[in-house]
């Protein structure tokens, strides 16, 4: 009988240590997440690209996270030079490839990585006031509403997902304040990367792995 408990032991904790490794992940990202092949159809992605070393998937930050920690990709929503607002380069309306237009596409997913923000600063895209309730697709033309619009629709939407959001390095600090406070709001967690080696304003090699590292550095 003894025998049997535990044997009966070590099957309950071989699954559930199987469960942990094997965490589906999905991304919303622009193009610091893209790589060809691995991302929807239609998008566009920045990797490979002649101007920057990160030549194959497995240097991408997010290859090199499920790699380290056992997991598995469930979908990689990322478009290049997208924002998470209406608001894009020159001003025009990007609402059909903004962050929230592309919020159901994630699959089923256990961990969700945010990783946006970078072209709402360098498009100069118009940062707003904070809103969290009866957000309007008028007020998502602005970045802080349009990010309490995702986190409460990730929410919603996925009820079961752990929620992470990214924020590059070197980005305009009104745009820094805006994530952190609307994620505090929510109760997401905020990893604010630093010390990201770039070529042609995209993580390298050594960027990648610094995203890879810090990741597994903040979420306990």
């Amino acid at each position: 009988m003894k025998k049997f408990v535990l044997t009966a032991l070590l099957v309950a904790m071989a699954v559930v240590l199987s469960n942990a490794q094997t965490k589906k992940v999905s991304i919303l990202g622009d193009s610091y997440s893209t790589f060809e092949g691995s991302n929807p159809e239609g998008y566009a992605p920045f990797y490979p690209n002649d101007r920057n070393d990160v030549k194959e998937v497995s240097q991408t930050w997010w290859s090199l996270y499920n790699e380290a920690k056992g997991y598995t990709l469930e979908v990689n929503d990322s478009w290049g030079g997208t924002t998470i607002c209406n608001i894009g380069y020159g001003h025009w309306n990007v609402a059909n490839s903004s962050f929230n237009s592309r919020l159901w596409k994630l699959g089923n997913p256990d961990i969700i990585f945010v990783f946006g923000g970078t072209n709402d600063a360098w498009a100069n895209s118009p940062v707003g006031e904070y809103k969290y309730s009866n957000i309007s697709k008028e007020d998502c033309n602005t970045l802080r509403p349009a990010i309490a619009y995702m986190l409460d629709g990730l929410a919603r939407i996925y009820p079961e997902a752990s929620v992470y959001v990214l924020l590059n390095s070197e980005l305009k600090e009104d745009v820094n304040e805006s994530f952190r406070e609307v994620c505090k709001h929510f109760g997401v967690q905020l990893i604010e990367l630093h010390d990201i080696e770039k070529q042609n304003g995209h993580p390298s090699i050594k960027g990648m792995q610094a995203i890879c590292d810090q990741l597994i550095e903040s979420i306990k």
